[in-house]
């Protein structure tokens, strides 16, 4: 083998070696999330149609034509955002079971759901946004996994009932009640600072919020 050839093999080499790939992979990723991260920002601010391509591609720092490598079109980018965070919202709820003691494991959700409101203020109103149109790009999740999880969800709900651990009640109904209480916080946020002066990213605002919406909905829950 020549010099020539013996160097082009190791670059070769170099190029498909793990450690490589890794990096490439490592890279890739960052630019999708980043991506994401100011299409979230722009849609939350400016919806689907007052948000460009162009805008999102300046504030991720990528070319145009980079950022469609990774999405072929806006509506696309937009899919991505909103289902991914609708996968994070849910993960909580998937984690329960009728093993669990139900007073806490609601008065922990609702804890979970308050700080997502608090840390994820962008991503709760692009998704009120969406719903209020009709969700015309995310209608589909809604109808099929979204409302498996739900149904699942609501028969654990019901046996915490049957075994006279809660107090009757519709499960949709307390499931709807802890999503709308929590995300108002985050929604109506700028109301909620104008009539009180605080927001969720005041510690003792929070607390005194995570406790008063506990006492609210479990309250009437035990039996």
């Amino acid at each position: 083998m020549s010099k020539s050839e013996d160097q082009l093999s190791t670059k070769t080499a170099r190029a498909f070696s793990p450690t490589t790939q890794k990096r490439r992979e490592k890279a890739l990723l960052e630019k999708r999330t980043r991506i994401m991260d100011a299409a979230l920002s722009l849609f939350s601010k400016n919806g689907v149609s007052g948000t460009t391509v162009e805008q999102v591609s300046e504030l991720a720092n990528v070319s145009k034509s980079n950022l469609l490598y990774y999405f072929k079109s806006k509506d696309g980018l937009y899919l991505s955002v909103i289902t991914h965070l609708l996968d994070v919202w849910l993960t909580p709820l998937q984690s329960f079971s009728a093993e669990q003691a139900p007073i806490e494991t609601l008065s922990d959700y609702i804890k979970v759901k308050l700080e997502m409101s608090r840390d994820n203020p962008a991503e709760s109103k692009l998704f009120c946004m969406e719903v209020v149109q009709g969700a015309p790009l995310l209608i589909k999740e809604l109808e099929t996994p979204l409302k498996a999880l739900l149904d699942a969800k609501s028969a654990v709900i019901n046996e915490w009932i049957e075994a006279g651990k809660l107090k009757p009640v519709d499960p949709l109904h307390l499931i709807f009640s802890i999503w709308a209480i929590t995300q108002h916080y985050a929604d109506f946020s700028v109301q909620i600072k104008a009539v009180t002066g605080k927001d969720l990213s005041d510690p003792d605002f929070f607390d005194s919020t995570l406790s008063n919406i506990q006492h609210i909905i479990l309250d009437g829950l035990k039996p």
